[in-house]
Formats: structure tokens, C-alpha cells, sequence
């Protein structure tokens, strides 16, 4: 006897268990996992990182630019490649060496070693729209992922909706399977039934088998796809914890005054004609301030480069660059940026008027199946009612399987029609988020 209270015990443990490590999963908690878990969202930041840097690519023209360089030469005499006396110059440049670095003619070692420095004073908008340009990309590409996030919430809320919609018929499958066993067992107890009403009966169990295979079925497929894209074990049981509502209130029709698409083409617009003014710019003259130090030194060899003293050269000053001839190329670029930006212009005027609608007939569908639903719920409860009375006349022998086999199936039906009309106004809901404001 201890023996098989060990094992009842083991087994409630076990059954326990399972119903303990079963994950309990809210909409709020399902539609964070799917965002988090991403690749688009994740590209849609990379995206977003990737603009910053141009961005700060493109501020960087605007900063002092200083660059050292360090030179070291060995000359060879092409008179006399193997001689070590050096290179000799005519008379004129002679003496000028020789002045300058004690040396009558070029030694076979020389060192030079400078910094140059630039700085951009005025490129007439040049940088400046380069730069706005970016901050546009920046926005679009901020913009971008919010739309990208809006249009994942949208898919993990009908990845959950849809999954504990078929939680939901697999109970009434079970329900409805249940109660045709019911009816067998009560028409077999009286002792006269009949061998059509028995032949309908197990037909009609038969068929409510397979609707509950097939209730299984989904309900396990749609579990297996929520967990994948919210990144959860495909072996964790889940308790999806938000129910169908039983009222939903109602939504008001607005004018849709803004939306991250139109926002995302807005800053499209700006930046290609930010570009455009940017590729004129590059026909302009750009004024910098410029500066430069050397420093040089010689030696007949390499290992006495430094033994005298080098010659020191710097300058400073203004340079003014001056495209003079560019075959029409900034004209052109300027052109083709212009015109892309009035492309995205044509494609905003048509999406503000295609999202508006879609905005406004979510809104419309909305209320339209909440106004439904109340009519749903009453044909579903008066069904409920027929069932009930039909399987009492069933049991007093004054009605035949044959018409509680029907009664049971516009029940079950409109229970599936109940359940799916909720889907939908919570579908129409998640659609007016998604294009919203």
C-alpha cells in the first residue's frame, strides 16, 4: 500500500511540476519579447547608428585638418651610381647649398619631416547643407524605426490574439465533443434507442474527434510560432494570460493630422534638397586658412643625418580653390537630387491620402464590429438556449440525434464566430496604432 501511495505521490509531483514551469505570458510582455527579438528592429538600429556616423563624417570637414609627414631619401648619383661623394649641382645652385647647409653639393641622406594645417572658412553652404542633409537621413532613419517597431507590435499582438484564440477552440471542441458523448450515454441508458439515432450519434462523435484533432493542431502550430518570435524555449509550456474582452469601448473618428510614414518622406524631401543645394555648392569658390612647418636635414650617411643642424620653413595664409571647369557635373548632380526630391514629394501627396483611409476605415471597421457584436452574442446565447432545450428533449425520446447534431453545430459555429468577430475589433484596434499619430 506504501508502495503505490509513493508513486501517487511521485506522479502528483511530477504533475505539479508541469503545471508550475508552464510560462505565464501577458499581450504587454509577448509583444517586448517579439520587439527585442527583431532582425528588423535590430537592422532598423543599426540603421540608425550607421546615420550618426555620417553625420558626424560630414561635420568633420568643418574641423581643422592637420597632417605630419616624415621623409627619408637616399639620392643616387646617376653619373656615378656607386659613389658616395654625392650629387653634384651646377655652380648656381651650388653656392645657394652651400649657404644654406654648409654642403658643396647634395648628400646622399636626407631627412624631412612637416605638419601642414587647414582650416575651411567659408564654403558658401557646401558643408552646411551636407550637413543638414545628414541630420535628415538621421531623422528618417529614427523615424524609420519607430515605423519598424509599430509594424512588429502589430505582428506579435496577432501572433498572441491568434494563439489564445485557438486556446479558445480547443475548449469548445472539448466542450462540444463532450456533450455529444453526454447525449450517447443518456440515449443508450434508456435501453430504446433507435439504430439511426445511434449511427448519427457516433458520426456525429466521430466528427467532433477530428474538429478537436484539428483545434489541437492549430492551437500547438500557433503556440510554436508566438514562441519563436518572441525568442522563447519551443519546449516551454505557455499560459497566455489576457483574455478576449467581454465590452470594448468605443473609438471616435479623427482627421489623421501626422504619421511616422509621412514624417519618414517629409525628411526625405529635405534631404535630397539639401543635397542638391550642397552639389551647387561645389561649383563655389571655398576660402581656408592654411599653414605649414618643414623641417630638413642632410648627411653623407645615413648614420650622421642629424650631426648638423637642419633648415626650419613655415608659412601661413588664406587659399581661395576655385572650380573654373567641371563639365557640368555639379549642375547635373544638383539636377538628379532635385528631382528625386520631387519624386518623394508625389509619393507623400499619394501616401498621406492612402493612409488617411486606411486610418479612418480601421476606425470605421472598428465600430462597426463592435456594434455587430452585441447582435453575435445575443444569436450565440439564444443558440445556447436551443441546444439546452433540444438535449432535454433528446433525453425524453421527443427529438431525434439528427436534429441536436444540428443545433450543437450553429452553436459551436457561432461560438467560433463569437471568438473570431473579438479577434477582429482587436485586430482593428492594433491597426488605428499601428497609423496613428
Amino acid at each position: 500500500m506504501r508502495k503505490y501511495k509513493m508513486i501517487l505521490a511521485v506522479l502528483c509531483g511530477a504533475l505539479i511540476t508541469n503545471t508550475v514551469s508552464a510560462m505565464d505570458l501577458s499581450l504587454d510582455d509577448a509583444v517586448s519579447k517579439v520587439i527585442a527579438e527583431s532582425n528588423d528592429v535590430k537592422k532598423a538600429e543599426a540603421n540608425v547608428k550607421k546615420a550618426q556616423a555620417t553625420l558626424d563624417s560630414v561635420n568633420a570637414n568643418r574641423w581643422v585638418n592637420v597632417n605630419a609627414t616624415a621623409t627619408y631619401i637616399n639620392m643616387v648619383n646617376v653619373e656615378e651610381p656607386f659613389s658616395d661623394q654625392g650629387v653634384k649641382l651646377p655652380p648656381a645652385f651650388g653656392g645657394y647649398l652651400t649657404q644654406m647647409t654648409g654642403y658643396t653639393q647634395i648628400p646622399d641622406n636626407i631627412f624631412v619631416a612637416g605638419v601642414s594645417i587647414s582650416q575651411p572658412i567659408y564654403t558658401f553652404g557646401k558643408i552646411g547643407n551636407a550637413v543638414d542633409s545628414a541630420r535628415s537621413a538621421i531623422k528618417m532613419s529614427k523615424t524609420n524605426k519607430e515605423m519598424t517597431k509599430r509594424e512588429v507590435a502589430y505582428s506579435a499582438a496577432d501572433l498572441y490574439w491568434t494563439a489564445k484564440m485557438t486556446d479558445e477552440i480547443v475548449k469548445l471542441a472539448k466542450k462540444d465533443l463532450d456533450n455529444a458523448k453526454v447525449s450517447k450515454s443518456k440515449l443508450t441508458a434508456t435501453g430504446r434507442a433507435s439504430r439511426g439515432n445511434l449511427v448519427k450519434i457516433e458520426t456525429d462523435i466521430a466528427s467532433k474527434e477530428i474538429n478537436l484533432s484539428d483545434a489541437e493542431f492549430n492551437r500547438d502550430t500557433a503556440h510554436r510560432m508566438l514562441k519563436i518570435f518572441a525568442g522563447i524555449d519551443i519546449d516551454e509550456e505557455l499560459n497566455l494570460t489576457d483574455d478576449f474582452p467581454q465590452e470594448f469601448a468605443s473609438m471616435d473618428e479623427k482627421k489623421l493630422t501626422s504619421s511616422p510614414q509621412w514624417e519618414v518622406l517629409q525628411e526625405q524631401v529635405k534631404m535630397y534638397e539639401s543635397k542638391a543645394s550642397s552639389q551647387r555648392a561645389n561649383g563655389y569658390p571655398t576660402l581656408a586658412a592654411v599653414g605649414s612647418y618643414d623641417y630638413m636635414t642632410m648627411g653623407q650617411d645615413a648614420g650622421h643625418i642629424f650631426a648638423k643642424p637642419g633648415s626650419q620653413s613655415a608659412y601661413w595664409g588664406l587659399a581661395l580653390q576655385v572650380p573654373l571647369f567641371t563639365g557640368g557635373l555639379n549642375r547635373a548632380n544638383a539636377t538628379v537630387d532635385a528631382m528625386n526630391a520631387e519624386t518623394v514629394r508625389q509619393d507623400l501627396d499619394k501616401v498621406k491620402k492612402v493612409t488617411s483611409e486606411q486610418y479612418n476605415t480601421a476606425i470605421r471597421q472598428y465600430n462597426h464590429l463592435r456594434d455587430n457584436l452585441a447582435n453575435m452574442q445575443n444569436a450565440r446565447d439564444l443558440a445556447a438556449k436551443a441546444y439546452q432545450f433540444s438535449q432535454a428533449r433528446f433525453g425524453s425520446g421527443q427529438t431525434s440525434a439528427v436534429e441536436l447534431a444540428e443545433v450543437a453545430s450553429g452553436l459551436y459555429q457561432l461560438d467560433i464566430a463569437l471568438l473570431n468577430a473579438k479577434y477582429k475589433i482587436l485586430m482593428s484596434a492594433e491597426s488605428v496604432k499601428k497609423l496613428g499619430e
